[in-house]
C-alpha cells in the first residue's frame, strides 16, 4: 500500500486482519511486544508548545501517551485537546473519557472527534467525585458509568450507530481500554469485575499504582484462570508503576488516594535511603523488571507525576524495550514503515 499524501495522524497505517484500530499500540501488544504506556500531566495553559514540550521528554521511550482527563477533578487543559495536538505531529495517544463531566451525546460526540483526530485509543473512566477536586461547587454529571460508556463505545465501533440507534456512517477504529485496581479489597472480587468490564468491550487496562508484587502476581493468575489472557478476546494488561518522590510522599498517597495500596516495606526502603528520591526510582525500576516476568503481563503503564523526566532513565536501565525504540517524531517517516507486517511500528 502507498500513501501519496499525509492521511489524518495515526492514520497513517491499515487495519491489520483481527486489529480494530490503526493504532501503533494495538500493534505492539498484538506482536507480542512488551508495551510501554506513560502519562502526560495537561498544562494549565491554551500554550500548544506546553504540551509538546511535556510529550517530547517521552520521545523514543513509550508505545502511547495518556491524555489525563480532570484527573483528581481538578481542572486542567482537556484530553482531547493534548490528543489534538500530539496526534498532528505523530505521536500514538491514549484519549482519557471521564463520565464525571458529560452526558452520554457529549461523551457520543468526543469520540467522534478523538477518532478524527486520530487517536486510536480510549480509555474509558467512570472519573473522581468532583468533591476531590478544585471546582467542589461543580455538579457531577455520571449519566454513565465505565462499564456503560465501553458498551457505548464499542456499539459506535462494531455497529456503526450511536446509542439511539442513529446510524454512523464512518465509525470510530478505536482500541478500547478501561482501568482497574487489582490492590484494593476485596481481593477476591477484582479479577471478576475486570472480567465484566472485559465483556463490556475492554481491551486493554491499565491499572492503580502497584507497589505489592505478590498481590499483583495473585491477581494474574486468577484472571487466568477464568480465561482471560488466551484467545481472540484476550485483555492486554499493564500493571501500574511509578517513582516515589520519598517514604513522606509514599505516607501521603497511601493514607489520601483511594486503592493505592504501599506496604510498611516500601516505606522503610525508602527511610532507610540516603537519597530517597533515587530510590524511589530504584524501586520503581525493580519492580518493572519483577512485573515483566508475570504470566500474562502484556506491558506498564509508568505515572511519573512530576518525574516524568526519570521515565526515560526508568526504562533505558531496565531495557524492558529489548532495543527497539517506538516511534517518535522527527525519528521515523510513518509512509517509509511496512504496512504489511505486523511489527511495523516495533523497532
Amino acid at each position: 500500500m502507498k500513501f501519496d499524501d499525509e492521511p489524518v495522524p495515526g492514520y497513517s497505517l491499515p487495519i491489520l486482519p483481527g486489529h480494530v484500530s490503526p493504532g501503533r499500540l494495538e500493534r505492539v501488544l498484538r506482536a507480542g511486544k512488551f508495551a510501554i504506556t506513560s502519562e502526560i500531566d495537561p498544562p494549565d495553559s491554551a500554550d500548544p508548545a506546553e504540551v509538546l514540550k511535556r510529550a517530547a521528554i517521552f520521545d523514543g521511550y513509550v508505545d502511547a501517551i495518556n491524555a489525563t482527563d480532570g484527573s483528581g477533578a481538578n481542572c486542567h487543559m482537556s484530553s482531547a485537546g493534548v490528543c489534538s495536538l500530539l496526534t498532528r505531529v505523530g505521536y500514538a495517544t491514549i484519549l482519557q473519557i471521564s463520565c464525571r463531566d458529560r452526558n452520554r451525546i457529549a461523551i457520543q460526540g468526543e469520540i467522534l472527534g478523538g477518532a478524527a483526530m486520530g487517536a486510536c485509543n480510549l480509555l474509558c473512566l467512570t472519573g473522581d467525585g468532583v468533591q476531590a477536586g478544585d471546582h467542589p461547587q461543580a455538579k457531577p454529571v455520571f449519566d454513565l458509568d465505565s462499564m456503560s460508556l465501553l458498551q457505548i463505545a464499542r456499539m459506535m465501533r462494531d455497529e456503526h450507530r450511536f446509542e439511539s440507534g442513529r446510524r454512523i456512517e464512518t465509525p470510530p477504529r478505536i482500541f478500547l481500554g478501561a482501568a482497574e485496581n487489582p490492590f484494593a479489597p476485596p481481593l477476591d472480587w477484582r479479577p471478576h469485575r475486570l472480567a465484566k468490564k472485559v465483556a463490556a468491550g475492554a481491551q486493554f487496562i491499565q491499572t492503580q499504582y502497584c507497589f505489592d508484587i505478590e498481590r499483583l502476581r495473585d491477581f494474574m493468575s486468577k484472571v487466568n484462570d477464568i480465561g482471560l489472557l488466551e484467545g481472540p478476546e484476550r485483555v492486554f494488561i499493564l500493571p501500574g508503576i511509578g517513582p516515589l518522590a520519598s517514604a513522606r510522599s509514599a505516607r501521603w498517597i497511601r493514607e489520601n488516594i483511594p486503592g493505592v495500596y504501599i506496604p510498611d516495606a516500601v516505606i522503610s526502603r525508602l527511610e532507610g535511603a540516603a537519597n530517597q528520591k533515587e530510590e524511589g526510582k530504584r524501586l520503581c525500576m525493580d519492580l518493572l523488571h519483577e512485573i515483566r516476568e508475570i504470566p500474562g503481563v502484556s506491558g506498564a503503564h509508568i505515572m511519573a507525576y512530576r518525574q516524568e523526566q526519570s521515565v526515560a532513565e526508568i526504562i533505558e536501565a531496565t531495557g524492558v524495550l529489548d532495543g527497539r525504540k517506538p516511534w517518535y517524531p522527527g525519528r521515523d517517516n510513518p509512509k517509509a514503515l511496512n504496512p504489511e507486517s505486523p511489527g511495523a511500528v516495533v523497532h
